[in-house]
């Protein structure tokens, strides 16, 4: 066994066109670390419908050149296969470690496959990948990111011609794409000397885009806002050490907003993410900076993105400090605004998000969809005219990004405070104007991060074995395993309860090892009045429903 592990790493060093993680490698081959190197080598890193994420390093089961040179080179050869032989792919990049590398090196091996490649002149935010593949009239694309996740980690995510993340059974394809490459030797790539600007290079190499896609981005970004609404709403932004700023500056610049006050010490692009513990506006302490920011120059609201500036956070001021609005509570703000603005077309959620969008679907007399949890699934919705998902994610402009979009979402958010505040209002007071005609709808996570992966399968398997007949005295009323699918759904890794009240959905994430509890209780709300006391009472429920819920599944 040693010495089969010796040898494969020793293979795999042999081809690595990477000199910092030759070097590592070697050092761990010499030392016979050979705890560190079952680590790396205990399998691949698997291509799945979020393509790839993982941490950074030497080996098949870490984010590296080798690994991705062989998920492009797979992604060629699906793109050949599927008749796509003459088309472009455009690929995007953020300011990652590495992340500029991989751009490269996928463009060099779509180059050599005979496809023409494209990249972004440089990092930007994902959004703006995702529309170029429309704009451009793209067979694929490809964004290096790995979006919120810690310094230490990149990723791989994959778009097809329509603009929307690839789902089953394209990433399934693919992934057999990619384990049929036996050897990056048999990976044909041009010189990766410096590419020419702005052209392709005829000897085989690929364009490196100049600003005109991003022109266009942000002439569209334009469209999502009502001709003549106000923009008198001032805001406090954090691009979260991210490429969301230039963009986003430019964006509410173009609209007439007045500029946004940064967070300065996340403004610019960082790969070691040094003033957060997770570069994620939903984690604890990630937004302090901000709301720093925001009590020192009281704007009407906070937004932040998150690295590559897909999602969106905001935050308001509520009684004397500044709290971070959820997911759910943004996506039903934005939906009675589009509303409002008489919107027509299909409204769509993930199933782990609130209930209420469907409420105000109805009342409007508009569709409505629930699809799997992602944008790969909300994207599909056919007639989409607005979809989000409940972490931080919105597709406001579905005809220009078929994907979520943190700097469209961001000018939406805006243009409504705008509205309310010349209104003498707030989105705190339309949230409450929400709750009284709809019904309180509270929503909470329960989300475990673990070491060990089985903990997750364990956990998983007791409940379905053990399943609970009520939570926070609750009885369910319908218990669903999603692995079956239903008459709406395909299958997923997912566990359904429908309770008097209240929905649970429990599943293991699907580009973290965590295990992810969505909870939402619905309380009846008479009048304004009664808010206070429907909010105490949902308070008690989410956390009766939290409690119940980790005991019955051990965790």
């Amino acid at each position: 066994m040693h010495d089969d592990l010796i040898a494969r790493a020793k293979a795999w060093l042999a081809e690595d066109p990477d000199p910092e993680t030759r070097e590592e490698l070697a050092k761990l081959i010499d030392a016979g670390d050979t705890k560190e190197l079952s680590a790396r080598f205990s399998g691949t890193l698997q291509f799945g419908t979020a393509g790839l994420r993982g941490e950074l390093g030497a080996g098949p089961m870490r984010m590296n050149r080798s690994v991705v040179i062989r998920a492009a080179a797979g992604l060629a050869a699906y793109l050949k296969k599927t008749g796509h032989t003459d088309g472009v792919v455009v690929i995007g990049y953020d300011a990652r470690h590495k992340s500029a590398d991989f751009a490269r090196d996928t463009a060099a091996v779509m180059a050599g496959a005979g496809l023409r490649a494209a990249v972004l002149p440089r990092p930007l935010p994902t959004p703006v990948l995702a529309f170029a593949i429309r704009h451009l009239g793209a067979v694929a694309g490809v964004e290096v990111t790995a979006s919120h996740n810690p310094p230490r980690d990149n990723g791989y995510k994959v778009y097809l011609g329509d603009g929307s993340q690839i789902v089953p059974p394209a990433d399934a394809e693919i992934a057999a794409e990619i384990d049929a490459i036996a050897s990056l030797n048999d990976v044909p790539r041009p010189d990766l000397g410096s590419p020419r600007s702005g052209e392709a290079d005829s000897g085989g190499g690929w364009e490196t885009l100049d600003d005109a896609v991003l022109d266009a981005y942000l002439a569209r970004t334009d469209a999502v806002l009502a001709a003549g609404s106000p923009r008198t709403a001032r805001t406090v932004y954090t691009a979260m050490h991210g490429v969301g700023r230039d963009v986003l500056l430019a964006a509410f610049a173009r609209a007439g907003f007045p500029e946004p006050v940064l967070v300065a010490e996340q403004a610019d692009p960082d790969p070691d993410f040094p003033t957060v513990a997770f570069p994620n506006p939903e984690e604890p302490g990630a937004m302090d900076l901000a709301f720093a920011r925001a009590r020192a120059t009281d704007p009407d609201l906070v937004i932040a993105n998150d690295p590559d500036a897909d999602r969106c956070a905001v935050a308001v001021r509520d009684g004397g400090d500044w709290r971070m609005l959820r997911g759910d509570e943004v996506g039903a703000l934005l939906a009675a605004h589009l509303v409002r603005r008489g919107a027509r077309g299909t409204f769509a959620e993930s199933i782990v998000s609130s209930s209420l969008l469907g409420r105000i679907a109805e009342k409007a007399g508009l569709p409505y969809e629930e699809t799997l949890t992602g944008f790969k699934w909300i994207a599909r919705v056919e007639g989409l005219r607005y979809g989000y998902e409940e972490a931080l994610g919105y597709c406001v402009d579905p005809e220009g990004v078929r994907d979520k979009d943190g700097i469209t979402a961001a000018l939406l958010i805006t243009e409504l405070a705008s509205v309310l505040k010349e209104e003498g209002r707030t989105l705190l007071d339309l949230l409450d104007d929400l709750a009284v005609e709809h019904g309180l709808h509270a929503t909470d996570q329960l989300s475990v991060r673990v070491q060990d992966l089985s903990l997750i399968a364990s956990a998983m398997r007791r409940l379905r074995e053990q399943p609970p007949t009520e939570l926070a005295g609750l009885s369910i009323i319908r218990a669903e395993d999603l692995t079956r699918g239903t008459d709406r759904l395909p299958p997923t890794d997912g566990l359904r309860y429908t309770l008097d009240g209240a929905r649970v959905i429990v599943r293991p994430s699907g580009t973290e090892p965590k295990l992810k509890c969505y909870l939402e209780v619905v309380v009846p709300v008479a009048a304004h009045a009664d808010l206070p006391a429907a909010r105490a009472r949902a308070t008690e429920l989410l956390d009766a429903v939290k409690r119940d819920l980790s005991a019955a599944a051990g965790i």
